[in-house]
């Protein structure tokens, strides 16, 4: 992860909650932390985490946290990603479905 200096609440946070399936959890933690290991490259990433459920009733067991210093450096880091995905061929949508993973991804800021 690059350190940058940040303005106060100018933070932008991508939170992504997954319920995978035991069955998946290898195939899936593989890319994710391909996925982490290229967003902590991105110019402006704070933190990036991959956190998993140890105790509690929520059907999402993986999380990722992603903090970035402001808007721009989230947009870039996304740009850098996509161009990547595509380069690639890697399709996420087909990649979750195909593992029976559920997703709810998200962006947040701080509040008020």
């Amino acid at each position: 992860m690059t350190t940058a200096k940040k303005q106060p609440n100018s933070s932008v946070f991508r939170i992504d909650s997954f319920a995978v399936p035991e069955a998946s959890r290898a195939a899936f933690m593989a890319k994710v932390q391909e996925t982490k290991d290229f967003l902590d490259e991105q110019a402006g990433c704070v933190q990036n985490l991959i956190l998993e459920q140890h105790s509690g009733s929520d059907r999402f067991n993986v999380v990722t946290v992603v903090e970035w210093t402001n808007h721009d450096a989230f947009a870039n880091a996304k740009a850098a990603m996509m161009a990547k995905r595509r380069g690639s061929g890697f399709d996420p949508e087909s990649f979750l479905k195909t593992l029976g993973i559920e997703a709810n991804m998200s962006n947040y800021i701080a509040a008020s």
